[in-house]
């Protein structure tokens, strides 16, 4: 008997796991297609084929689902992610290594996510209490990344962050224009190949903010370059 109902709650958990997967595809399903406007409990249960009811249920309503749905890294690659299998080697990098690598897959998972560049079109016309749950949800990733990227590296140059939040804002305006697109500046956005020459800049760009006797801007530290002022007798 035991047995029994243990074999029933194991398969209930699977059909609620299953029906969850299902909202929550949809919702990305109808944001992407119809826009912030139309998304409601009605449409995404339809898209799901599932009764409301459950929706309800299962998340409390429709501002919870879209939390849920912002977490679960369908609409947004999470810092994890991008860190990749071995978090902790990637963190023990060289800072300019962890920034160039985190921007390089940062590129990569926008690009495997057709759905997200739809909304973040459609987010630049259209704002509402619904898209602000998603742009919480990226400025608590934001908050995240930075301190992984930079960490006091970032407290000692703070204009790091301004050159960072623009890498993140170009990278998805150049891919928000991608889909109609295809060229910019003479680069192939719809390539690896094309994405490979910003890749390459943006590795470039962060030997040179995060180098060892530089402070972003190309200049020395201050002693360094009094040492060099006084010349080589003054050194010795």
């Amino acid at each position: 008997m035991a047995t029994r109902k243990s074999s029933k709650a194991t398969a209930r958990t699977r059909d609620r796991s299953a029906t969850e997967e299902r909202i929550l595809a949809a919702v990305g399903e109808v944001l992407a297609r119809d826009g912030f406007g139309a998304i409601g409990v009605n449409a995404i249960a339809r898209e799901a084929g599932v009764d409301k009811v459950l929706i309800y249920r299962y998340y409390g309503g429709l501002p919870e689902l879209l939390q849920v749905w912002g977490a679960s890294g369908r609409f947004w690659p999470s810092v994890d992610e991008l860190l990749g299998d071995d978090a902790q080697a990637m963190l023990q990098r060289p800072v300019a290594e962890r920034y160039a690598l985190f921007f390089e897959r940062f590129i990569d998972a926008l690009r495997q996510r057709p759905l997200t560049l739809e909304i973040l079109a459609a987010e630049i016309v259209e704002r509402n209490e619904l898209s602000a749950i998603l742009e919480t949800e990226r400025e608590q990733w934001g908050a995240q990344a930075e301190t992984l990227l930079g960490g006091d590296e970032f407290k000692r140059r703070p204009h790091l962050r301004g050159i960072t939040l623009l890498w993140v804002a170009g990278v998805q305006y150049l891919l928000v224009r991608a889909r109609k697109i295809r060229v910019f500046g003479g680069v192939d956005l719809g390539s690896d190949a094309g994405w490979a020459v910003f890749k390459a800049s943006l590795r470039k760009t962060a030997q040179l903010l995060f180098a060892p006797e530089a402070d972003g801007t190309g200049a020395a530290p201050p002693e360094a370059a009094r040492r060099r002022s006084r010349g080589p007798k003054a050194r010795e």
